[in-house]
């Protein structure tokens, strides 16, 4: 069966085209119930499910015949399945139904809220309908394929649902209200009205600026595409703290700069990269995009707002380089003549929340990067040391990395690997 030339298979979504073809369906057979006709995931469920194989023309002009396709659909329901949550997870608990039974959900609206040990997300409606049955309460456990609740997609959109809900009131609400009627007036109204308001002088509302807004919806995007774990880890900072000590006044005196720790983790962080390369990929559309190139973007704190200037190249940089581009880019930042491509390309973020005084923190990736490692403050800790309890300076470490392309194991590994290069800072020379 040729789909491919039917003038309606453009109206098909990409979602709904694998299913098609997969199945061999005649497109001429579905009536989508998307915008403008078009033809959802959701649909050819439902048409798998009816077994419904008798050819329905689509008018995506007639809304008066697609009501009449969508009453006949009339006594029918789609079951709500548990997805696939991911590589070796057979089992989720339900954090949150989004909608109640007798409630309109609109196609590909979130309906129910599933929550794993590595990733929350929501499952969204396949078609348009009134949630039916829910068959699993908030709390219990259920397992991919389970059948959760039902969907009817023959039920209507209320518009008198907020009425409904307000009739529900307990007795005594009704009569509290009445007897508030009865007591009061138009002056204790304007009263009552005027204490639940605070002084103006209390509040100041000012408006998000264009970078604060970029940033807001950067960080939630990030946070609705990837799934996003984070491993931790602590370094002994001791040799390293050593070395920069005993090297910085002829550093300072050769250079004109001080040698900071920024320059040892981006060489750090370099040499793993090489090592676990996903953590410097990115998915891009269906494929996953590795890079043989690494641009560390450095998390730089301003008045506005963070911002991530990128190292373009880092790997030919020696630390002169870039101990004076992170300056540099410091300067830029709270001048304000930071450019998009000073922040642009870049594969790996390194943020130090550590000069801030921040002991511990989870990460939120730089979209569409797949990794960023949060460094934080530097502490005097008891630590064994070959049986012993020695005092050593001692930071917390934290990857925050895109499920998605990276396991656990590699992002474990590639943590180990940035502790070892900073314990033993030797091995960044040679490559080790």
């Amino acid at each position: 069966m040729n789909n491919m030339n039917d003038k309606n298979f453009d109206l098909v979504m990409p979602a709904a085209r694998k299913l098609i073809l997969e199945n061999n369906i005649d497109v001429k057979s579905i009536q989508g119930t998307g915008k403008d006709g078009r033809i959802t995931k959701g649909d050819i469920l439902f048409f798998l499910k009816s077994n419904d194989t008798s050819p329905k023309q689509i008018d995506n002009t007639n809304e008066e015949e697609n009501l009449k396709i969508n009453e006949n659909r009339k006594g029918s329901t789609m079951d709500i399945i548990v997805p696939t949550l991911g590589e070796s997870i057979v089992e989720a608990t339900i954090s949150k139904w989004l909608k109640n039974e007798g409630e309109y959900v609109e196609v590909d609206e979130p309906v129910v809220e599933l929550e794993t040990d590595k990733v929350t997300l929501e499952v969204p409606a396949q078609i348009s309908g009134v949630i039916g049955v829910i068959s699993a309460a908030e709390g219990e456990t259920v397992e991919v394929g389970q059948n959760i609740g039902t969907l009817d997609p023959s039920g209507k959109k209320s518009s008198d649902e907020k009425p409904k809900a307000k009739e529900n009131n307990s007795k005594e609400e009704k009569q509290l209200e009445t007897n508030d009627k009865k007591t009061s007036s138009p002056d204790a109204d304007i009263k009552k009205d005027i204490s639940m308001k605070p002084p103006s002088n209390q509040e100041e509302i000012v408006p998000m600026s264009r970078l604060r807004q970029a940033i807001a919806n950067r960080l939630k995007s990030a946070q609705n595409t990837a799934a996003i774990l984070t491993t931790y880890n602590e370094v002994d900072m001791t040799a390293l703290i050593k070395i920069r000590s005993t090297y910085q006044p002829n550093f300072e005196k050769k250079f004109g700069i001080k040698l900071g720790y920024m320059s040892f983790f981006v060489k750090a962080c370099i040499n793993a990269l090489k090592v676990f390369p996903a953590v410097n990929a990115e998915i891009r559309d269906n494929n996953i995009v590795y890079k043989n190139y690494y641009n560390i973007g450095v998390a730089v704190g301003t008045p506005e707002g963070l911002v991530v200037p990128v190292l373009k190249n880092a790997e030919d940089m020696d630390f002169p380089e870039i101990e004076k581009t992170i300056v540099n880019f410091g300067k830029q930042a709270r001048e304000g003549n930071l450019t998009i491509q000073d922040m642009s390309n870049g594969t790996f973020t390194i943020s130090n929340g550590g000069i801030y005084g921040s002991m511990l923190s989870s990460p939120i990736l730089n979209p569409p990067q797949s990794g960023i490692l949060g460094m934080h403050n530097i502490q005097k800790r008891a630590v064994v040391i070959d049986d012993k309890v020695e005092i050593r300076s001692m930071m917390y470490l934290a990857l925050s990395y895109d499920h998605r392309i990276i396991d656990g194991k590699e992002a474990v590994s590639f943590l180990v690997n940035v502790k070892e290069n900073l314990e033993d800072p030797q091995r960044m020379l040679i490559g080790v």
